[in-house]
Formats: structure tokens, sequence, C-alpha cells
């Protein structure tokens, strides 16, 4: 069966990502994509879609604002535009979208089946029908203006949709997982990301069956008219429905800024650890990939665990974004330098595990294995500590956001300070690459 795995209080952001972004998110989220279906296969990745936590953290760690409803867009976005040229080869296929391209997710389901042999018209129903669930059988006060569709040639699909609440500026994100789905209207989502709202009416809980039944049965039986009398002769409120079991809620503030208390600081700690302890021996002698220093090596400990992470690592969001910053300058400016260097290391060592050849990609994964080991003991730099010097040398690693390039630091220097396994700096002198 399918489960539902939390939900979330999701800010309502407008505006657009720029270009420049857009880009480089498609590029890393291909690449993620393809070292999960590597590793783990297809249907994994598609669970991974449907995990609330996982998707939250998978938008941050490719610079989109960490806490923002705007990552759902941007996600499934990126995903749609760098696919689609490997959709034959990959085997997936993302459809639908913001607004009106939402409205066209059943021809492109249409098209897809023609292209692959799946029961396009099928698909174009379940589309149309998971659309309806969340839109008029769970009523929660959130209207639905995306609807995103992925579904690979097997027949497994998954759907992201989200609605908003424009009055109170929030977004609630659903997930479904067609893995063991054995109804459409009793309990189907994978998950509902967005804030608790109180008593809402949603038909598709379990505890709603008889509601469900009585419906149809009063419209059956006493029509129109017996439905009105039924109304003028009710008093009072119904019981209160038992308590549902208790679930994981992400709650993500509107604010744009990260605060020690957004983050897991021993798990920054371990990834800063392995980029120190483990940098030059895995990815200078053995990736052999130049020009890439500390810096690139603590993004792809974090991309690493995007990829073999469990789902408990993924309750800090705003963690994954110190990455590669955020389009809005928070916590820091996109290091376009260490984003490139990610996406190219990420990009060769799948290519060669294509081949054959999967050294590169053990060592990114022996990278996440030593990050989580080295986390039980490693110190490092406070939150405020790291995210100042991030913002230091911001302009030497291509910072960049909404407003513009960074500018240098007006106390710009010839070295720069690291922190090591054990918290103390080493000092190391700049390169654009680092």
């Amino acid at each position: 069966m399918t489960r539902r795995t939390g939900s979330a209080d999701l800010p309502l952001h407008g505006g657009r990502v720029p270009p420049w972004l857009a880009q480089r998110m498609a590029k890393l989220g291909v690449v993620i994509a393809e070292a999960i279906i590597l590793e783990y296969g297809r249907a994994e990745f598609l669970r991974r879609l449907a995990h609330p936590f996982w998707f939250q953290c998978f938008g941050a760690v490719m610079g989109m604002d960490w806490h923002s409803s705007g990552i759902t867009t941007s996600v499934l976005g990126a995903l749609k535009r760098g696919l689609a040229p490997r959709s034959a080869e990959l085997g997936l296929h993302v459809c639908g979208g913001r607004g009106r391209h939402s409205r066209r997710t059943p021809d492109e389901l249409t098209a897809v089946g023609e292209r692959t042999g799946l029961d396009g018209a099928a698909l174009a129903r379940t589309s149309r029908l998971v659309a309806k669930v969340d839109g008029a059988a769970v009523q929660d006060g959130f209207d639905l203006y995306l609807h995103g569709f992925v579904v690979a040639d097997d027949g497994l699909w998954v759907v992201v949709q989200q609605g908003m609440d424009g009055d109170a500026r929030l977004a609630r994100r659903y997930h479904w997982l067609s893995e063991g789905l054995a109804s459409f209207v009793e309990a189907p989502h994978a998950a509902i990301d967005g804030p608790d709202r109180g008593t809402i009416v949603n038909l598709t809980d379990r505890r709603a069956a008889g509601a469900r039944a009585a419906q149809l049965d009063l419209l059956t039986e006493a029509g129109p008219n017996g439905i009105v009398h039924e109304l003028a002769t009710l008093h009072g409120r119904p019981p209160a429905p038992p308590e549902a079991p208790t679930l994981p809620h992400l709650v993500l503030p509107a604010r744009h800024d990260v605060r020690p208390e957004d983050v897991v600081l021993r798990r920054l700690h371990g990834a800063l650890a392995a980029a120190a302890d483990r940098g030059p021996r895995d990815f200078s002698e053995l990736l052999l990939v130049p020009g890439v220093g500390p810096r690139t090596v603590l993004a792809l400990a974090q991309v690493a665990e995007v990829v073999h992470g469990t789902p408990c690592r993924f309750a800090d969001p705003a963690r994954f974004s110190l990455a590669h910053g955020g389009k809005d300058r928070h916590p820091y400016p996109v290091p376009t330098l260490v984003l490139d260097r990610t996406i190219a290391v990420m990009k060769t060592a799948v290519d060669r595990a294509k081949l054959g050849r999967d050294e590169q990609l053990a060592a990114i994964r022996r990278l996440d294995r030593e990050a989580r080991r080295l986390e039980r003991d490693a110190t490092g730099p406070s939150l405020p500590e790291f995210v100042a010097g991030e913002r230091r040398r911001s302009a030497d690693l291509g910072g960049r956001s909404v407003f513009g390039w960074e500018r240098p630091a007006a106390e710009n220097t010839t070295t720069e300070a690291r922190p090591t396994s054990a918290g103390q700096p080493v000092t190391h002198r700049r390169d654009s690459a680092r």
C-alpha cells in the first residue's frame, strides 16, 4: 500500500528561476537522477520523488531557495528540460507543469503512450483523476495550480502537484506513487506537504468510507429535495474522528535566512571533515579531475547524500543549501564555479559507470560513507562562521544571485582558510576551480 509520508509548511513565493541557474539545475538534476538509477534503479528514483523531505533537499542542493514552494516548480521544470533529450535512454518521461502546462498533461501522456507502447489513455485518465481527488475530494483550502506526472517505460509513475492559498501566502504539495496503489479514493497519497489548517474535508481518508457510501445512498435514494431536507434537519456537530497516525511534519519558515536551528550541525561538520580528509586522495588522485579542491568536495559530499542517504537524513533541507547556496543570496550567492565543477565530476562519474568503470561513482559513495562516519566526532565552525566565510570568498567562487555577480570583498587577499577535520584552519592558495 502507498503511505502518507509527512507534511510541511511551504511559504508561497513568486518570481522565476534565472536562466543561468535553470540550465545548471537541469544538468545537475539529471546527473543525480542518473546516479540514483545506476545505483538503485528507476523505481527507487520515483520513490525518492514521492518522498516530501527528499524532494525539498533535492531542490535545495541544486541552488533553489531551500524553504519555498518554488522548489516544486523548479525541480519539476529542471527534470522536464533535462530528461527530455534522454527519455528514450533512461525510460523516464516528465509531463505537465505549472498553470497552462498542467492542463496539457493528458495530451503529453497520450504522446508518451504512442512512443512507448504504454496505455496513454489510461495514464491521461489517471492524471485527471489524481487532480480531481486533490482538488475536490480533499478540500483543504488550497487551489491546485501545478501538476507534474513522471512516468517510466515500465508503467510506474509518480505525481507531484501543488495547491496554493493566496490569502495566507501558503502552499501545499501532494505526492502520489503508483507502486502499491490500491485505490484512488481511499488513502491514495504517498504524501501531502503543507500547513496544518485544522479540520478539513478529506473524503480520501480510510475513515471516510462510510461518508462516501452515505453520500451515494443519499443522492440515489433521497434525490435533491431529500438532501435539502436532511440539511435543514441537521443539528449539532459530528463526533471528532480518531487521531491519525503520527507522521513526520516538516515546517519551513517564511524567512529566507538560514539559522543554526535549521541545520543539523554535526552532519555539516562530517561533510567538512570528509572533504578535508578524503578530497585529496579520492578526488585528485583517483578521479584525476583537475582543480577539484575541498570546497567542491564539500558540495559533492552533500550531493552524495542526496544520492545515497536514508530518509531520516533529510529533515533539515537548509543544510543542503550549503552545497551551492541560493539564488536569493541565502544562505549565500550561488558559487557557480563550484556548481559547475560538481556537475562535471558527477557527469564524468556517471558516464564512466555506464561503460562499466564505476571507480569514480564508487568514490562518491565512499565520500558519503566517510561523512557519516566522521560526523560522530568531527568539530568545525559554527553555522554563522561558515556562512560568513562563504560570503567573504563568494566573488572568487563565481558567486551569483538574482541581484547579479558578487563583487570581491575589500579585504581580499591571495590566501584563504578551510577547516580541517579537527576544525583548525589550513591556508592554501586560491584558484578559480575551488
